[in-house]
């Protein structure tokens, strides 16, 4: 990857005296006229350039005597290169598809142009292999975000096809180390290669594809070095088909600043354990406060029973500072437009399906067609065939909506609106402390969540469960924002 400053050079045209003065009489009448207003010239957003390979590629995900792993990955690396912008960049991405097979990016989190979102038929026309396809967009929030495939998303993701892409604040907050973990569990065999068995129907109708070796940034983790006093901002990208991460920071204290790249009021999380659903971000704050040459480990604690070390945390004998820094942590807020309560627009969308539950929706003779079809997820009764079908729900552009979304099945669903990000306003009837913005939100079992947003970008937008064999079992819809 290469990313580059495009330096627009202005070549300045030369005025004689009388052009210059008549120019200026021109102006000068201009603006004594009513309502007429001199815009001053701004300079264009900074262009950055990237290049993006997908292919096969080989990858040392566990150490020791096993071999590398057979993979596909992003320029020859997982996860991909990562991508680090600053807000209010514009950026050109080029890709060029090596894959046997058709592919499209999709940049998760992020409110591009509707032709840039990188679903295959429904915003492009997919990547063929060997052929091309440059992206191109501002980036008006900064945050934690990630891209990745949405063509045959399960397997692709699922072989190793991500990357995570940072945006950095114009203004940062002050940390002593800034450090990404992407996280990712892999179904491996013996001899270290990926099992092949992708989209087979217990996957489908269950959890998802669950793997039983997890990486941090595409290695089995063995430890992470720290300096008692020191500060640091931890981003968290889970880049998992299914799993679910519950990391159990023991007796440190991590304060959530952000969440899917949005900024939220700095707390501690619920029981110091910061949850992940697939394909969901947080950033950390987390002060070193151990004592040196200690060490402390952290859990992942999600699926009962199934509790696993992940890493540990290894002071060095060294001290940064003996008390934590006394800086402020809470991030700038985005763009983001405010919705509108008062008298807003109500929408409700319930999530069927999958196994041991009540949700199988659809009755008799069509479920078992659809499950003939591999089709196990229904939304609002429907399972989607691909990703172009109509609208659940239309909406009027830059009208403020609240969507109550239903949980009827006895699965956990992190889902995922495309285009936008929205605020999380209640869980079960009850407010969100923190009226959360995100742009994937994990439901429980049984669950309703209400989230609210302004539909401010124009098009079709893909709204999914991001367990990618969930999606891909029907569990996807689209959402019109007209233009």
């Amino acid at each position: 990857m290469s990313n580059q400053h495009i330096r627009v050079q202005r070549q300045r045209a030369l005025m004689s005296r009388r052009e210059f003065l008549a120019a200026s009489g021109a102006t000068a009448l201009l603006t004594a006229l009513p309502g007429f207003v001199v815009q001053a010239a701004t300079e264009p957003p900074p262009m950055r350039h990237v290049s993006l390979r997908p292919g096969k590629a080989s990858a040392q995900l566990v150490p020791g005597k096993y071999p590398t792993t057979p993979v596909w990955a992003y320029n020859q690396s997982v996860p991909g290169p990562e991508i680090r912008l600053t807000q209010g960049d514009r950026v050109r991405i080029a890709v060029e598809n090596a894959l046997d097979e058709e592919t499209t990016v999709h940049w998760h989190g992020l409110r591009v142009p509707h032709d840039m979102d990188g679903v295959p038929h429904l915003t492009q026309v997919p990547i063929g292999p060997d052929k091309h396809f440059v992206y191109e967009f501002d980036v008006p929030d900064a945050g934690t975000y990630w891209y990745h495939p949405h063509q045959r998303s399960s397997e692709q993701v699922g072989r190793g096809l991500y990357g995570p892409l940072i945006i950095e604040e114009r203004d940062p907050i002050t940390v002593d180390r800034e450090v990404t973990w992407v996280l990712d569990d892999w179904r491996l065999e013996r001899d270290a290669r990926i099992s092949d068995n992708f989209a087979n129907r217990h996957d489908m109708s269950h959890n998802g594809r669950i793997g039983n070796t997890v990486t941090i940034n595409g290695e089995i983790p063995d430890s992470f070095q720290v300096r008692q006093g020191e500060r640091i901002r931890l981003r968290l990208i889970n880049a998992a088909n299914a799993r679910i991460f519950a990391l159990d920071f023991h007796d440190h204290q991590p304060q959530v600043i952000a969440l899917d790249g949005q900024p939220v009021t700095p707390h501690e999380p619920a029981n110091r354990t910061v949850v992940l659903g697939p394909a969901m971000r947080v950033d950390l704050v987390l002060d070193m406060t151990g004592d040196p040459d200690t060490r402390f480990t952290i859990t992942d604690t999600f699926y009962s029973g199934l509790e696993y070390e992940l890493i540990d945390v290894a002071y060095g004998p060294e001290s940064l500072r003996s008390n934590t820094l006394d800086s402020v942590i809470a991030l700038p807020a985005n763009t983001l437009p405010e919705p509108v309560m008062e008298g807003i627009t109500r929408h409700q969308i319930r999530f069927n399906g999958g196994m041991m539950g009540g949700g199988m929706m659809g009755g008799g003779n069509n479920m078992m067609a659809m499950m003939r079809k591999g089709k196990m997820w229904f939304i609002n009764g429907v399972a989607a065939s691909d990703q172009v079908m109509d609208p659940l729900v239309t909406l009027e552009r830059d009208h403020s909506y609240l969507i109550e979304m239903i949980n009827d099945t006895a699965w956990h669903h992190p889902i995922h609106l495309h285009g936008h990000s929205f605020r999380v306003v209640s869980r079960n009837s009850k407010p969100t402390p923190h009226q959360e913005w995100q742009d994937t939100v994990l439901m429980a079992p049984e669950e309703k969540v209400e989230i609210a947003l302004v539909a401010d970008n124009p098009g079709d937008w893909m709204f999914h469960c991001h367990i990618l064999e969930h999606q891909a079992a029907g569990m996807m819809g689209i959402i019109r924002v007209r233009t």
